[in-house]
């Protein structure tokens, strides 16, 4: 699921002209998972907007956590020529700009890193994107989750049972054995 977040302090919101619910977005996606607990949120956010406080950058960062959003990326606030929000006041220096990105996608990282490990365990189906010598070596593919290009992939590591082949462009059951970074690493059963 892409939700067009942006921020979560109501403040921020309205300045960015976009409605001011923030508040209800955490329940909402509490509410979505309780509904689908595989759900996989992504998102984008703005760091760095005009006006903004450190205080409405740490809602946002104690936001992120508590959503435990899957896949966010940030952008530092840049002006766009012609923008209203050139003339709101409080145009942040672009370090600060620029650290808080940083900041937020190092919160991002620790909360999808923690969010792959749960799937530890689990059985997945995935698409296998490319399988040298019919899969025997391994392979790697993408889950529900992955967005090509965008996303991490499932690493394949061959299969357990010897007569198991894996072919590009087909789906294989894989038993998810650990993470490397954005990657799961599974075994095809």
């Amino acid at each position: 699921l892409d939700v067009p977040l942006q921020h979560s302090h109501p403040d921020v919101l309205k300045r960015m002209k976009r409605p001011a619910s923030g508040e209800k977005n955490l329940e909402r996606i509490q509410r979505w998972r309780e509904m689908c607990p595989d759900l996989i949120i992504r998102s984008t956010f703005i760091a760095g907007f005009p006006g903004e406080t450190e205080e409405e950058f740490e809602h946002l960062l104690d936001f992120i956590r508590a959503a435990e959003i899957d896949r966010a990326g940030c952008f530092a606030y840049s002006p766009v020529e012609g923008a209203t929000a050139n003339d709101i006041p409080g145009m942040l220096p672009l370090e600060v700009r620029e650290a808080r990105r940083a900041r937020f996608m190092e919160v991002a990282e620790e909360v999808s890193a923690n969010r792959l490990r749960r799937r530890i365990g689990s059985t997945m189906q995935v698409l296998v994107d490319s399988a040298p010598g019919l899969g025997r070596k391994g392979g790697v593919g993408r889950s529900y989750a992955d967005a090509p290009e965008i996303d991490g992939v499932v690493h394949l590591l061959p299969p357990e049972k010897i007569s198991k082949t894996m072919k590009t462009g087909e789906f294989t059951r894989a038993r998810i054995v650990g993470t490397q970074g954005h990657d799961l690493v599974g075994v095809p059963i």
